[in-house]
């Protein structure tokens, strides 16, 4: 899934401004201004879009753990690139505090079932033998889900 769509449906389902967002990569590198996010917000389709890479995309997912969490008393871990759905999947799970049954119920409400099993899979390194890659469909109905579980209201929308 391209990052610019999974930094576009969070962007929704936070209901963030673009100086909010603006100030969640504040400290990432390179400096971003406005006229840049809206590009990285931007449909594919639009003139303006611009790739989102993948070490952005990481910078802005700290961020918003340190956002929602607050900064860790323990030095912060490096992620490895390129950038997967696994790892989104799992940024988002601490930024939200989710548990397994939160996740479980986040992709119900979507009508995506998961069993326990499967949905361990996903959190497990690469290399193991239980690990699953996490498709696209199920990022994009983890972050419909998501945005129902943050927004009730979007679901009128």
């Amino acid at each position: 899934m391209l990052n610019n769509d999974v930094l576009r449906s969070l962007r929704f389902a936070l209901n963030y401004s673009d100086s909010t967002m603006l100030d969640i990569m504040q400290n990432v590198e390179p400096k971003l201004d406005l006229a840049t996010l809206r590009s990285y917000l931007a449909s594919e389709e639009n003139e303006s879009f611009i790739m989102l890479d993948d070490t952005l995309m990481v910078g802005f997912l700290d961020n918003l753990i340190v956002k929602l969490r607050g900064p860790s008393p323990q030095s912060k871990p490096t992620t490895d690139l390129p950038l997967n759905n696994n790892t989104i999947l799992k940024k988002l799970r601490v930024a939200f505090s989710l548990h397994e049954t939160d996740l479980i119920d986040i992709l119900y409400s979507v009508d995506f079932e998961i069993s326990k099993p499967e949905l361990s899979a996903l959190f497990r390194k690469a290399g193991h033998h239980n690990y699953r890659e996490c498709g696209d469909q199920l990022m994009r109905q983890f972050l419909k889900g998501l945005t129902f579980y943050l927004r009730p209201d979007a679901r009128l929308c």
